[in-house]
């Protein structure tokens, strides 16, 4: 039996009155896959007791998860951000998801974009960085031209996958002759990330960042998994490689704690584990520490557009992931869940949406035809 939080949560108000054209009357919830990555993400409608709605995206969770969801936002107004915060702390993904909603409903309401909601703008378009899938050169090479096509300039590089037998510094010759090939493809005057994805020990990552100190990369992206001080300061301190991890972190305090080590560059809390409002948090405790934040993204278009809204809020803002995906297949069903491909950038940036919450058109067609299942 799954445990109850909520039973223990601080007093809040009581649900909004049945006629409050603001409470949240219905909801309803999609567990998408794409056909050829396998990328999971949920999408979450809601609607209002006004015929007003709104759509978040979070990581993928189970039905019952969803109905929790559903459950815990049906008879509030979408201003009751903490409520759902408390009441959906041990399902982050569908906190990100209702907060997410919530804010297109206010701006919905308002007739304003997101980011007037969330203090900005600070910036009126955000730079972002294509996440390139695939294991290989070769399978790099097409989502890269891709990228380029459309206005990227900054681009992530996964490493190979080490075998246990592979002697270390052939391992990292094999790093540096991807780096080389990948940035011979794509052309002068792009940016490149090295994702680890949190594969290394520290002794290894230390021993790859200091080996691509003079190759400028912006960062190396998520060294190891290991999070505690003495793991990571062999890597921090034993290079001048900027570093950037969180993408797994929902706990602001584990964040706290890498800041105040100084462990890290850049913040990446995942847009699919925290909810905007979470990150505007995040972002503040990284400001005091002179540290920028990058957000990983590896869901789905509607949370690109949360993204960029959120970018636009943040003074410490550096650059927004998105996904970009090797399959013509899965680029298809990113662009017809929002009715048109809403993910392309010009000259490296992505502009902001003017128009009333996130500026995007969802479409349920889309969503219920890419569903595994609706809740």
């Amino acid at each position: 039996m799954r445990k109850k939080i909520w039973s223990n949560l601080p007093a809040f108000a009581p649900q909004a009155a049945v006629t409050d054209r603001l409470s949240i009357a219905n909801a309803r919830g999609w567990r998408l896959r794409e056909p050829s990555s396998g990328r999971r993400y949920t999408v979450l409608r809601l609607e209002t007791r006004g015929g007003l709605v709104g759509y978040g995206e979070g990581g993928p969770v189970s039905a019952a998860e969803i109905a929790d969801a559903k459950a815990a936002a049906i008879g509030r107004r979408p201003n009751e951000t903490e409520f759902i915060r408390h009441r959906l702390a041990a399902v982050p993904a569908m906190e990100a998801a209702v907060n997410c909603a919530f804010l297109d409903l206010l701006g919905k309401d308002t007739r304003t974009p997101v980011y007037q909601f969330l203090g900005g703008p600070t910036r009126f378009k955000a730079r972002v960085l294509a996440h390139l899938e695939g294991r290989t050169e070769d399978e790099l090479a097409t989502p890269l031209r891709r990228a380029v096509s459309q206005g990227f300039k900054a681009f992530t590089v996964p490493i190979p996958t080490r075998d246990s037998l592979w002697r270390m510094q052939a391992y990292v010759d094999a790093v540096r002759e991807r780096v080389g090939r990948v940035r011979g493809l794509a052309g002068a005057d792009l940016d490149f990330v090295l994702d680890a994805g949190g594969a290394l020990t520290p002794g290894d990552a230390a021993l790859l960042a200091r080996a691509f100190e003079k190759d400028h990369l912006m960062w190396f992206d998520e060294p190891t998994n290991v999070l505690t001080n003495d793991g990571l300061a062999r890597i921090a301190d034993e290079s001048v490689m900027p570093l950037g991890m969180g993408r797994m972190v929902t706990d602001i305090a584990t964040f706290q704690n890498l800041l105040r080590w100084g462990s890290i560059d850049l913040l990446r809390p995942s847009l699919g584990l925290n909810s905007i409002s979470k990150i505007k948090r995040m972002a503040a405790i990284a400001e005091t520490h002179y540290v920028a934040v990058a957000p990983h993204h590896d869901g789905g278009p509607i949370a690109t557009a949360a993204g960029i809204h959120l970018a636009a809020s943040l003074p410490n803002f550096f650059i927004q992931q998105i996904p970009f995906p090797t399959s013509d297949r899965d680029a298809a069903m990113r662009a017809a869940i929002t009715s048109g491909n809403q993910e392309t950038a010009k000259d490296g940036f992505a502009p902001l949406r003017n128009r009333p919450g996130f500026g995007i058109d969802v479409d349920e067609r889309a969503l219920d035809q890419y569903s595994e299942e609706r809740v």
